[in-house]
């Protein structure tokens, strides 16, 4: 089996939210949080990375500053907002119970149908 993993269609604002959700990170330092807490098995593209900040910005879910980044560098740095926390519950509720709902489907065996 791969190392990686690939990002299942629509997971990659709820990674975003956590990820922010665990203190504010420029871009690329939410590719490295995601990388980090998914022990290397995801690695998010920064072509796909950036435009799901300015889409969740616009939603208002997270919120941006300028600021200097480890390395001496402006960078935008992301934090969630408060109704970016609502939605990273509800988010997150989802993919339990949508979890929950697949795993039963897999494990169903000839008898139980």
């Amino acid at each position: 089996m791969d190392k990686q993993l690939e990002l299942l269609q629509g997971t990659l604002d709820m990674l975003i939210l956590k990820a922010t959700s665990l203190g504010p990170l420029h871009g690329y330092g939410i590719l490295l949080r995601i990388q980090q807490i998914s022990k290397d098995r995801l690695e998010i593209q920064q072509g796909s990375l950036y435009p799901a900040l300015y889409r969740l910005e616009h939603q208002g879910w997270i919120t941006s500053e300028w600021g200097e980044s480890e390395n001496k560098r402006k960078a935008k740095y992301y934090r969630l907002t408060a109704a970016g926390k609502r939605r990273l519950q509800s988010e997150t509720d989802n993919w339990n119970r949508m979890a929950e709902v697949i795993a039963g489907i897999l494990g169903a065996k000839p008898e139980e149908v």
